[in-house]
């Protein structure tokens, strides 16, 4: 999908506040402790490249990202700080992370053995760095069985080919008030690590987010620092922030056109919406195809400091605004993000859809440009 850049629809980021998100975070941990920045999926919808070097100046000391090709593009774009690839990657492109010198995550015993039994028939060359994940309840991938465990410790005290270099898990509820799995999942983590104790690993880390912030990043020496990074609550509004952090992107556009509509007048597909009086009605350059999805009908947007509910369904490319009176065409409109006195979070944004911010931002699309502020250039 082409970048629509001469259209007046786009996300803008400061990337100030994830360099201030980032420092925030650092200033709670340990000598011990590094922080990972979590930048998968194009960096929360945020820009991969951009939000990564903005992290690396703040002080992340390395990044996760979901697959072998988002890692790619890091080393692309010149970036030489560890990257951990968090999801499956097929054994067959295993010297591809090699040569570029990135770690990947064990999801099971069978692939374990499948890369030692690929890396036994190449030359030899540099061994890979692998991340064992542990399941500890989140159910997506990771080892569960304790005998596996074992014979996956043996197989990296006798490998050639691998190092282990880090061993995690994922919370699956720290975000939540009842803290009664996550004590579980920290029991079966906790059984899990007796079995490696007599290794020496160098990354341990089961600090999403979330155990950072609510959990006092237990026992982690790694900080995977993802919804946080972007000033967003990973809880949503179900917990309160230790400290504060400061949103990065917002979403704005432009009044395209402007008319006015009689009473009885019905606007948009299917005819959902009816005017009550004469109004003004405003049409915007965004929609679903941007990811502002039909749900957010009803929402308000903000006009010159003012609220404006979207009315009709919102359709592909286009949806359409009740003024609260006659604005001119090229008016500036804010979806998400501050005008005026008012602001639109993604967390009012996400209840309002019934959903989460990491889905909203993950769902802009890359037909919306990305612009950056207070961008720091590398001397």
């Amino acid at each position: 999908m082409i970048e629509s850049t001469h259209r007046p629809s786009k996300v803008v980021v400061d990337l100030s506040a994830i360099e201030y998100n980032v420092k925030q975070e650092l200033a709670r941990l340990n000598d011990e402790q590094v922080l990972f920045a979590v930048v998968k999926a194009n960096a929360y919808g945020h820009g991969a490249i951009k939000v990564a070097q903005a992290a690396e100046k703040a002080g992340a000391t390395g990044f996760c990202v979901s697959n072998l090709d988002e890692a790619l593009e890091l080393r692309e774009a010149g970036i030489t700080l560890p990257i951990l690839v968090l999801s499956y990657v097929s054994p067959n492109y295993i010297d591809l992370a090699i040569s570029q010198s990135i770690s990947l995550t064990a999801p099971s015993l069978e692939w374990l053995k499948q890369v030692e039994e690929t890396l036994a028939e190449k030359p030899m060359m540099n061994p890979l760095s692998v991340h064992l994940k542990i399941d500890t309840g989140m159910g997506r991938i990771g080892l569960r069985d304790e005998d596996e465990m074992v014979q996956s410790k043996e197989l990296f005290v006798l490998s050639n080919y691998m190092t282990l270099d880090g061993i995690f898990t994922h919370f699956s509820s720290a975000d939540t008030k009842d803290t009664t799995y996550f004590e579980l999942q920290q029991q079966r983590f906790t059984r899990a690590m007796d079995i490696f104790s007599d290794l020496e690993i160098r990354y341990i880390h089961t600090s999403n987010s979330a155990t950072a912030l609510w959990h006092d990043a237990w026992n982690s020496n790694l900080i995977r620092f993802g919804d946080a990074l972007y000033g967003l609550n990973p809880s949503g509004k179900a917990l309160d922030l230790p400290y504060e952090l400061k949103p990065a992107l917002s979403l704005t556009t432009e009044l395209i056109h402007v008319k006015q509509v009689s009473a009885g007048e019905k606007i948009g597909y299917g005819a959902t919406y009816t005017a009550e009086k004469e109004e003004w009605i405003g049409t915007l350059p965004i929609g679903y195809a941007d990811g502002l999805i039909r749900q957010f009908q009803g929402y308000k947007v903000i006009i010159d400091g003012e609220y404006a509910e979207i009315v009709g369904r919102v359709c592909m490319d286009q949806c359409m605004i009740r003024l609260p009176k006659r604005y001119d065409v090229g008016t500036p409109v804010t979806i998400f993000g501050k005008n005026g006195t008012l602001e639109n979070t993604l967390d009012d944004a996400a209840e309002f859809i019934g959903t989460i911010n990491y889905e909203i931002v993950c769902g802009l699309t890359d037909r919306l440009p990305r612009y950056y502020l207070n961008e720091r250039i590398n001397n």
